[in-house]
């Protein structure tokens, strides 16, 4: 048995792959050098129809013309040429679209997704703060309900697309109060909101100075006194934080196809290098310590690409209504996950290795992407906390 995407999916690959190569990977250094956020590019992904791939129609998407496995196509040849740009798009639909879209209501979903999915504006996704990370559930950012609005309070860290001329509502966690389990423990309740960024008392803080993904928009956010309409709620109160751990295993899937994109840049580098770079005569590329290098670059990135792509292929069959279950979908997403960001950073290791001294020069393309790939095993869930969840998946009960 095989798997293979099908001739709509290549198709839709070669006009990705024409966009990248045209309109991103000529400014990319420049981009990086300058840690600078190309808007008008982010616009341009919009026109091309790459945030409304997973969307419907109704608000510009492509309906059932697109899926997650179009998604995933797209990011991983954005992140062939640039990471930054790939991890943008991801954000913007994984992340910034995806939680309107499935929890919010008619009226959220009206205000907020016809623009996000044009491109013309972005979403942030506010879960993570300085003490609540991989825990979560931790969140000391609070909402109370005063006078028929909610008042929000509290920071949140590393969020990507808050903070640019494009970015029009963050989505975030806060503790809305204290509910009990059906074992009798107290725990913190905790809720999702849509804040407006033009909300007063909303606050993007600096941009990070990063180690990689320059081109990337990513700060802090501060929330004081923020308030919102009671419709400012998303989804069910009380259900917040199941909602964006959900999130997350399709965001999961999104990022390891950044990760494929990583490898395939640099399986290709590290190719063309190979068989121009003479020592001794001959191409380096004849020698066994180099080619069998290389070597485990195409084993790196058919093995990422298969895991992506069935993760995908088993989100676009549960939207379908076919047989995987959320369980499924959680493992498959984790999986590809560990395997393909861990693979990632091993081929920008091996990349840099290939190139030697040249490797470590910013001329060549091979240093952003070996600066770029580390975050892959820490976002959207650190690579323990992969194994955490394959390990549970498999019936072990840890912790």
């Amino acid at each position: 048995m095989t798997f293979e995407l099908s001739r709509e999916h290549e198709e839709f690959r070669r006009v990705v792959r024409e966009f990248a190569e045209s309109e991103i990977a000529p400014h990319a250094a420049r981009w990086d050098r300058e840690h600078h956020f190309p808007t008008d590019v982010v616009q341009q992904m919009g026109k091309l129809g790459l945030m409304g791939l997973t969307a419907p129609e109704e608000y510009g998407g492509a309906g059932d013309d697109g899926d997650f496995t179009s998604l995933c196509v797209a990011i991983e040849e954005l992140g062939r040429v640039d990471q930054s740009m790939g991890i943008t798009l991801e954000a913007a639909v994984g992340l910034g679209i995806n939680p309107i879209l499935t929890y919010g209501n008619a009226e959220q979903k009206q205000r907020w997704l016809p623009d996000l999915v044009a491109g013309q504006t972005l979403a942030g996704f506010g879960l993570t703060e300085a003490g609540a990370g991989s825990d979560a559930g931790a969140t000391r950012t609070r909402a109370e309900l005063v006078d028929g609005a909610w008042v929000v309070n509290g920071e949140k860290q590393f969020i990507t697309n808050s903070g640019s001329d494009l970015t029009s509502c963050v989505t975030v966690t806060a503790r809305t109060g204290v509910s009990t389990a059906p074992t009798g423990e107290e725990r913190a309740e905790i809720s999702a909101f849509v804040v407006p960024a033009d909300a007063p008392g909303f606050t993007a803080e600096p941009a990070y100075d990063k180690l990689g993904w320059h081109a990337s928009d990513t700060h802090p956010i501060t929330l004081e006194d923020v308030h919102l309409p009671e419709g400012n709620l998303l989804g069910e109160r009380g259900r917040g934080y199941a909602q964006f751990l959900a999130t997350l295993d399709d965001g999961r899937i999104a990022i390891a196809a950044l990760a494929v994109g990583c490898i395939q840049a640099c399986l290709e580098m590290s190719l063309q290098y190979a068989g121009e770079r003479q020592t001794f005569g001959v191409p380096i590329g004849r020698k066994q310590g180099v080619a069998f290098q290389i070597a485990d670059l195409e084993v790196m990135a058919q093995a990422s690409r298969l895991l992506v792509y069935r993760a995908a292929a088993t989100k676009d069959a549960m939207r379908d209504g076919g047989g995987p279950t959320p369980a499924e979908l959680k493992q498959a997403a984790s999986v590809a996950k560990l395997y393909a960001t861990e693979s990632a950073v091993t081929a920008t290791r091996v990349a840099t290795q290939v190139f030697g001294g040249y490797g470590f020069m910013e001329e060549y393309p091979v240093t952003r992407f070996y600066r770029d790939a580390k975050v892959l095993e820490i976002g959207e869930g650190t690579s323990e906390v992969q194994r955490m969840l394959i390990a549970r998946g498999l019936g072990l009960p840890v912790e």
